[in-house]
C-alpha cells in the first residue's frame, strides 16, 4: 500500500511540475513576446506611483494583456523599485520586458508636454508643444513672446505640472550679448550671468535643462560644445584656406552665418569671402559694419547710412583690409564647416536677388547688373 501511495505521489509530482514548468515558459515566452499596441503611446508615470497602477493603466491603454505577469517579471528582474516618474514613449508592439525597461531606465522623458524657449536674432519666444506619439511629430499647443501681452493658460498649466521638459533653443547667428539677454527671461533657470561670453564662443544648438538649472553652467555647455565644433572644422579645413588660426576661421564663420539666407547658398557665399582674401580685396560685408555699431547688442532696426559705411571701426570691412577684430555672432556647424571647406567658384559678388538667396557674380560688371536688376526688385515692391 505504502508503495502504492508512494508512487501515485511522485505522479502527482511530476505533473505539477511539469505544469508549473509550462506556467513558467509560457509566462517567460508571453513576458517578452510582441505587445497587443497596434500604434505608440505616451504613458505618464506620476510621482509617487507603483509598478501595480502602472500596470494597471497599461492594461486600460491596451498595451499589456496580463497586468499581473508584468508586475512578476518585474519583481524577478528586481526593477520593481526603480520605477521613475515621467513621461514615457510606448512604442507599438512593445513587450512587457521592453515597457519595464523603458519606465525604470530613467532619464529626460521620451514624450509628453515640452517647453521650448526660442532665443532668436530679432526676438525671443516661448512654445508649448506636446509630442503625438502617433506620428513622433510635435504639435503646438501655445506660443507667446515674453513680456508681450498675457501669457497663455496653457503655459502656465505645464509650468505646474511635474514631467513637463524645458528647451533652450538658441538659433544661428546670434550674438553673445543676445543669449544671455534671452536666458534671463527663461523662468525656469536661475543664477546671474556677470560677463559675457566671447563672441561667437557658443554654439547655436537646442539644449534640453532641468528646472532650477544654472545659466552659467549652460553657458559653459555652450563654450564646450563650440570649442568641440571648432577644432573639428579647423582639422578638416581645405589646406590653401587663406586662414592662419582657428580663431580667424571663427571670425569668417561668422560672417557666412550672417550672410547666407539659403542654407544650399553657404559654400558659395563662403567662396566669395575666401576668393577675395586670396585677391587682396577687402570684404565688405554689411553685417560688419552693423557689429561695429551695436557691437552685437541688439539690432540695428534700420538701414545703413552712408557715413556708416565710411566710418572706421574695428569690424566695418569696407575700410579695414582681412577679417574683423572679432566674429559678429556665433555661427552654427554648417557655417564653420563652410568656412573651412568652401565651394570651389570663381565668384568675389553677391548681392540680394529677391527670393531670400543671392545672385553671384565673377566680375564687377556682372554684379552691377545684378545690383541694378535688385534695386528694381526693390522699387517695384515700394509702389505696391
Amino acid at each position: 500500500m505504502w508503495r502504492h501511495i508512494a508512487s501515485n505521489a511522485l505522479t502527482f509530482f511530476v505533473v505539477i511540475t511539469f505544469l508549473l514548468g509550462g506556467v513558467i515558459l509560457w509566462g517567460q515566452s508571453t513576458y517578452h513576446a510582441e505587445g497587443p499596441l497596434d500604434e505608440p503611446i505616451c504613458l505618464r508615470v506620476p510621482s509617487g506611483s507603483n509598478m501595480r497602477k502602472v500596470s494597471l493603466q497599461l492594461e486600460k491603454d491596451g498595451a499589456v494583456t496580463h497586468p499581473a505577469l508584468l508586475r512578476i517579471g518585474a519583481d524577478y528582474a528586481e526593477k520593481t523599485g526603480q520605477l521613475k516618474a515621467g513621461s514615457w514613449l510606448i512604442p507599438e508592439g512593445s513587450s512587457m520586458g521592453e515597457i519595464v525597461d523603458l519606465v525604470t531606465r530613467g532619464g529626460a522623458s521620451t514624450c509628453g508636454t515640452e517647453v521650448v524657449y526660442r532665443i532668436g536674432v530679432t526676438r525671443s519666444e516661448v512654445e508649448v508643444r506636446e509630442l503625438d506619439p502617433t506620428t513622433n511629430r510635435f504639435v503646438e499647443i501655445a506660443e507667446f513672446t515674453p513680456g508681450e501681452g498675457e501669457v497663455p493658460a496653457e503655459f502656465t498649466r505645464v509650468r505646474q505640472a511635474g514631467d513637463t521638459r524645458y528647451r533652450i533653443a538658441i538659433a544661428e547667428g546670434t550674438t553673445s550679448w543676445q543669449i544671455v539677454e534671452g536666458l534671463k527671461s527663461v523662468d525656469v533657470m536661475a543664477g546671474e550671468v556677470e560677463e559675457i561670453p566671447a563672441e561667437g564662443m557658443l554654439a547655436p544648438d537646442s539644449y534640453e535643462v532641468n528646472e532650477g538649472a544654472s545659466r552659467v553652467e549652460l553657458l559653459k555647455k555652450m563654450q564646450q560644445a563650440q570649442e568641440v565644433l571648432l577644432a573639428e572644422a579647423w582639422q578638416n579645413r581645405d589646406e590653401d584656406l587663406p586662414i592662419e588660426t582657428p580663431e580667424d576661421l571663427l571670425k569668417l564663420a561668422s560672417i557666412i552665418e550672417k550672410e547666407t539666407g539659403v542654407a544650399e547658398e553657404r559654400e558659395q557665399v563662403a567662396s566669395v569671402f575666401v576668393n577675395r582674401l586670396n585677391r587682396g580685396m577687402r570684404l565688405q560685408t554689411d553685417p560688419t559694419v552693423i557689429y561695429g555699431i551695436t557691437e552685437g547688442k541688439g539690432v540695428l532696426g534700420r538701414g545703413l547710412r552712408q557715413s556708416e559705411l565710411r566710418k572706421e571701426t574695428a569690424w566695418n570691412t569696407y575700410v579695414i583690409d582681412g577679417l574683423p577684430k572679432t566674429p559678429i555672432a556665433n555661427p552654427g556647424r554648417a557655417s564653420l564647416k563652410a568656412a573651412a571647406n568652401p565651394g570651389e567658384t570663381n565668384f568675389v559678388f553677391f548681392v540680394a536677388d529677391g527670393t531670400g538667396g543671392h545672385a553671384f557674380a565673377e566680375t564687377l560688371e556682372e554684379h552691377n547688373a545684378n545690383v541694378a536688376r535688385w534695386r528694381q526688385i526693390e522699387a517695384e515692391r515700394a509702389n505696391q
